[in-house]
């Protein structure tokens, strides 16, 4: 597809069958953390910001700390360098700043008002107290309709961190096919932030388009999303094409000033929008498999003989992989996490359960304990699957301008005396077979680290009938 194409986020329909494959073996510490400080950019702002990923920014840190960088990744890779047991546990801060008074409304009227919004049918779940669900902002949002079955300040523009990447992937993915090869430049890695996590990627030497995109989502890596931005006319390119994506998919809250989701003055997005990238993303079924994908092989260095070499790099999205303190949730298929020093922890997952598909968005939670974010995530899809049916909708996640008719795209000043009436009937009409997804059997699987994730898809047929014509799912 070419660069001035927009793919269909609405309208559109999964299509195949993934399967993430099982990687080979190999060795998680190998897995290359921090920069040289040749590369490091001068800006004063960067020495605060901490890395995209809570992995290779531990084991940055570990590394500046005096452990062995070796050492300090395997101890990054197993989650202790983020633990309590390690670093202690920080508490919410007192401090915190509130929501603003009036946000935006797209998507309805309820969803610019400050505070949780929820409208419980009889016989509905509880949600979660405010001592379980501490983020800044959250959203829960049924995946096929987009109709929103609770809400925390889901419009409040705060940092983004790497789950900014989502934009970047739905933006920058259908320019070039996965086996197109790449030399490094050194220009291309330049202007990385201080601290940025990294895949590994090395100078001088060559990388399929593939073997990138699995470092961008796997591992969050800087290095990756700025070797792609290079092939993409370069950052600033790149960065002006993000921006008028997030316009064609109705993101107004979002404010792109880097690709990668680094923290940067002015750089915000929105729980609603963070969802809306990943609704949009997960239309491409190469996106469905690097977001799902737990573990793969990434190209090293050449040896003396003049084979490349490989290392494991593992999914830094702990729903997906899993930690020494937290299982894989049940049918997770991704999509993107990142915390940065601005952003704290943020989070956007994708699960199934049945035919039920949610999309889930944390952003900043106020517990600061070892993978919150997630744990907070778990939670609300815990709760969006047993409110199924039971809850009415308090908004719904808008589709693209060149579909939507924009009546559910109600800033928050409105259009006049009949703004309210629009947001309704957008509301009224989230139920569409045009909007809907019929993204089918999605399991999720694990074997040590990996999970194996399948997704089956068909349009506007009984989930009965296909599995019927398709037979067992292996």
């Amino acid at each position: 597809m070419g660069s001035g194409s927009i793919r269909r986020a609405g309208g559109a329909l999964f299509r195949g069958v993934l399967s993430a494959s099982r990687a080979k073996a190999g060795t998680f510490t190998d897995v290359p953390t921090t920069f040289r400080a040749s590369t490091a950019p001068t800006d004063p702002t960067a020495s605060t910001a901490s890395a995209a990923s809570a992995a290779p920014g531990s084991a940055g840190r570990a590394a500046r700390n005096g452990f062995p960088l070796r050492t300090a990744a395997a101890l990054a890779a197993s989650g202790l360098l983020a633990s309590p047991l390690l670093a202690g546990t920080a508490h919410a801060d007192p401090k915190a700043p509130a929501p603003p008074a009036k946000m935006s409304q797209i998507g309805g009227d309820r969803l610019g008002t400050p505070g949780v919004q929820v409208a419980p049918k009889p016989g509905a779940p509880k949600l979660p107290g405010p001592d379980t669900l501490t983020a800044r902002s959250w959203i829960v949002s049924d995946a096929e309709s987009g109709k929103v079955l609770a809400a925390k300040n889901p419009h409040w523009r705060l940092a983004p961190a790497s789950t900014l990447k989502m934009l970047f992937a739905d933006t920058v993915l259908p320019k070039f096919p996965k086996n197109q090869k790449h030399t490094v430049r050194p220009a291309d890695l330049a202007g990385m932030g201080v601290g940025s996590s990294l895949v590994g990627i090395k100078e001088n030497l060559s990388y399929s388009v593939h073997d990138l995109w699995l470092g961008v989502f796997l591992r969050s890596g800087n290095d990756a999303v700025h070797t792609l931005s290079a092939m993409n006319g370069g950052t600033k390119a790149t960065v002006t094409q993000m921006q008028q994506h997030a316009r064609e998919l109705n993101a107004h809250d979002t404010h792109v000033v880097t690709p990668d989701g680094y923290d940067a003055p002015g750089q915000v997005s929105s729980a609603y929008d963070l969802s809306l990238f990943a609704r949009s993303g997960l239309q491409n079924p190469d996106f469905r498999e690097y977001c799902s994908t737990a573990t793969a092989q990434f190209p090293g260095e050449k040896g003396k003989d003049g084979k490349r070499a490989t290392f494991g790099i593992q999914n830094t999205n702990r729903l997906l992989s899993g930690d020494y303190d937290m299982k894989p949730y049940p049918g997770i298929a991704g999509v993107k996490n990142g915390s940065t020093t601005n952003a704290g922890s943020t989070f956007t997952g994708f699960a199934q359960r049945g035919d039920r598909k949610l999309l889930v968005t944390v952003m900043n939670p106020e517990k600061k304990e070892h993978n919150e974010a997630y744990r907070e995530a778990a939670q609300l899809f815990d709760w969006g699957f047993a409110a199924a049916g039971k809850v009415e909708p308090v908004g719904r996640l808008v589709g693209p301008r060149s579909e939507d008719d924009g009546m559910g795209a109600v800033e928050a000043k409105g259009k006049g005396k009949g703004s309210h009436e629009s947001t309704q009937a957008a509301l009224n009409g989230t139920g569409s077979a045009d909007g809907a997804w019929t993204a089918l059997g999605i399991t999720s699987g694990v074997l040590a680290v990996l999970a194996v994730v399948a997704f089956a898809v068909h349009r506007r047929r009984p989930l009965g009938e296909l599995l019927r014509s398709r037979g067992p799912r292996k």
